[in-house]
This record gives structure tokens, sequence and C-alpha cells, in this order.
């Protein structure tokens, strides 16, 4: 196991020299507090996406979100029960010093002009670990109906700009517009797609899908959609909100995918969660979690991050909480898994009995044990920071949505459009 940590701590020492580590707490009274920092991640204050004009008074991407991307590494230097956290550089598009995105936009934003006619490059890829931005941050624009035009830029680069609508059954209706653009040489370019759609069962959607590439070969996909419907069991009003992004690196085999997800019901219901994956050469992470709320005061939460290298090292942590009126558990496991196929991890578990005592235990397999009982004051949410009356507030664009007037004496049945055809596959993985 020496040999294989000290292996270990070479292979790391020339990709990770630009982080900020900080060990996790170790066992018995520490894990309440560890749990406390990772447990609910999506209510980290994530700053949404600016995605504005290039040639406009704020560059793209102004917002100036400080984006954490959170990897969970062993700490070489130590023995293998010791992990740490390693916060990456924020705002990269892949976790790499030799990433050229910023240089490529300086060089790019000077070329825009007011006199281009066009609409203006979006040479930009989506941001790591920015969640599900509101929709007022996307900027969706659909005034102009039944638009179809194109032209050429000073500098050589092509655009077109597109507008429609297209009507179905049961009163489906779909409003939409395309533009995009390519560089005179087609080493650079991008496509945008925005829409809303409705019908008469009270179906609405709002939407945008992006992709591009630029002349480094890096190519980036992303959707965002907010849906308003109505709940087939409960019958209640329901808003789901969901984002996809991914990114390829054109120089290095890195890149990046996350599928974010948001529902809620106007009762409190709520659901959250998301799955990620990225690469690095031979490094590879995944990450998934999530929250279930029911309204009435019960709480599920989980999480589950782990990562292998190609030399066949993997390590990982994950944990669960269910709580209802202050009676629960909590358990998890932090484990590593060396290359030659040697184990060692370390399981935990508390139980909550609501009268101020809680029953703490746990093992690992180099031979530590704990079982005790400690009066401690039980802490959890039993309700979501963002909840119904938070995303009402912000969908006022999705609510607005007007659909096509019925026919009096018209009767239909349920009518939803079917999902986008080009999804990507999420990417292979395996948790332990």
């Amino acid at each position: 196991m020496a040999a294989s940590s000290r292996g270990f701590a070479t292979h790391f020492d020339l990709r990770l020299k630009r982080v900020e580590v900080s060990h996790l707490l170790s066992i018995h009274g520490s894990e309440q507090k560890k749990r406390r920092r990772v447990s609910f991640q999506s209510n980290n204050e994530v700053k949404p996406i600016r995605l504005s004009c290039c040639c406009s008074s704020e560059s793209a991407g102004s917002g100036e979100s400080v984006d954490k991307t959170e990897e969970w590494w062993l700490d070489p230097k130590k023995s293998p029960n010791r992990v740490l956290r390693v916060h990456a550089s924020p705002s990269k598009p892949f976790a790499s010093p030799l990433s050229r995105f910023v240089t490529k936009q300086e060089r790019f934003y000077p070329r825009c002009t007011p006199r281009n006619t066009g609409p203006q490059s979006r040479d930009t890829p989506p941001k790591r670990d920015t969640g599900i931005a509101n929709e007022k941050d996307w900027g969706i624009n659909l005034l102009n109906d039944n638009v179809s035009e194109s032209g050429t830029g000073e500098d050589g680069s092509f655009w077109h700009r597109e507008s429609g609508e297209d009507l179905g059954e049961n009163g489906y209706r779909c409003r939409w517009a395309k533009m995009g653009g390519r560089s005179h040489d087609g080493s650079s370019e991008w496509k945008e797609t925005w829409w809303e759609k409705s019908d008469w069962t009270g179906y609405k959607e709002l939407g945008v899908e992006k992709s591009g590439k630029n002349a480094e070969g890096d190519s980036w996909w992303e959707t965002w959609q907010e849906v308003l419907h109505q709940d087939e069991w409960s019958n209640l009003a329901r808003i789901e909100r969901s984002a996809q992004k991914q990114a390829k690196s054109g120089t290095e085999n890195a890149g990046w995918y996350e599928k974010w997800w948001e529902k809620y019901d106007a009762k409190g219901w709520t659901e959250k969660g998301a799955h990620k994956y990225g690469r690095l050469n031979e490094q590879s992470w995944w990450e998934k979690w999530g929250e279930h709320y029911d309204g009435r005061g019960s709480v599920l939460k989980w999480t589950d991050k782990w990562a292998e290298t190609e030399l066949g090292t993997k390590w990982g942590d994950k944990w669960e909480e269910k709580f209802f009126s202050g009676i629960g558990s909590r358990q998890g496991e932090t484990w590593h898994v060396s290359p030659g196929g040697e184990r060692w991890s370390r399981t935990w578990g508390e139980e909550h009995f609501g009268n101020g005592k809680v029953h703490k235990y746990g093992k690992s397999t180099t031979g530590e044990s704990w079982d005790i009982v400690v009066d401690e004051e039980t802490y959890y949410e039993a309700e979501p920071h963002y909840g119904w009356a938070d995303v009402v507030g912000d969908s006022s664009q999705l609510l607005s949505i007007k659909p096509r007037e019925r026919p009096p004496g018209v009767y239909f049945g349920s009518s939803q459009p079917p999902p986008p055809d080009d999804q990507p596959d999420l990417p292979p993985h395996s948790s332990q």
C-alpha cells in the first residue's frame, strides 16, 4: 500500500499545482460537521450565467460568478485513510492549465463592431457546475415571427437567423427562433434555438439549445428547459426545470457532462438532483446527488462521488440522510482501492431519536470502530431553501405564454410535445 501511495503522489504532483486543499474531518464527532459541509450542494448560491452580445456594454459571461469545482482525491503524503477535497481553479471550461478559452475570447471580441447587423458570435462554451439558470438570464425573445435572413460580416464570417410557428393537434403550438454562424474558414461555428410551446391541456414550455466549436477544436452543447403542467396523479400544478451541458477539449483527452433537474408542485413537494462526469487525460470522476421533500416534513438527501485513474486507483465518498419530525438517520462510506486491488473503507452511521440522544457508530478496514450514544441537537433541513413560491416568482415568462384559443365544444386528450431528438448519451460510469 505504501508503494502505491508513493506512485499516486508522483502522478498528481504533475496535475494539481494550483489548488486549495483542505482535509476532511475524520471519525467520531466530526462526521456531523463534514456532512453539513457537503450534504446540500444545491443550496450553494449559484450566480446565473449571463450570455450577452460581445458588442454590448457588457461582455459575455459578465455575471462573474465564482464557480468552484470540487474533486475528491487521496492525500498522497499521508496514509490512505485521509481524503482531500480539491477546489479546481474557477471559471475554467476544463480542469487544465492548458485551457486557451480566455485568450481565444480576448482575440475574438475586438473583431465585433456595432456595424454588423447580424447576430454576434456566441463563441463561448458553457461553464461547469453552474446548475440551472433562471429564465431571465437566458434572454429568450420570440417577438419576431416568420423571419428568414442571412449575411456576411466584414471578416468573411457568415450568419443566419430565422423564426416561425408550428401548429399541431389538441391546440399544440410551438413558436421558435434559430440563429447561428461560422467563421470564414469554417473552423469556428455556433448554433442557437429558442422556443416556447403550449397546448389546450395547460402545458407550457420554455427552452433553448446551444452548440458550437472554436478554432482550437473545442466543442460544446447545452440545453435548458422550463415546463408547467398538471400532475396526472395529484392534479396539482407542477413546474419542472432542467439543464444539460457538455464540452470537449480539442487539444487533449478532456471533457465534462452535467445533467441537472428540479421539480416543484403547489403543495410543497420538491425534488432536485444532478449527475456529473468529467475526464482529464488519465483521470475520470463522477458525481450524483439528490434531494426529495414531500411537503409534509419528510426529507431524503444523498450523494455519491467517485473517481479513478487509468493506473487502476479508485476512490470515493457517499452518504444518505432521512428525517421526519426530528427523527431519522444518517449513514455513509469513504473508500479507496489501490492499483493492486487492495481496498480500504470507513463506514459510519447515526440514529437520531428525536429526544436529544444520538447513537453514533462506525468502523473501518484498518480495525478502528466506535459505538456511542451522545447528547446532541439534531439538525436537518425539512424544507428546500428554494421552493414553489420561489420558482413561480422566477417563471414569469413561462406563465405568460399564451396558448391557442380552444373552439367551443372541442374536447381533447392529454397532449405533450415529444422530447428533443438530439439528446447526448450520459457518459458510461460505474460506482463501487
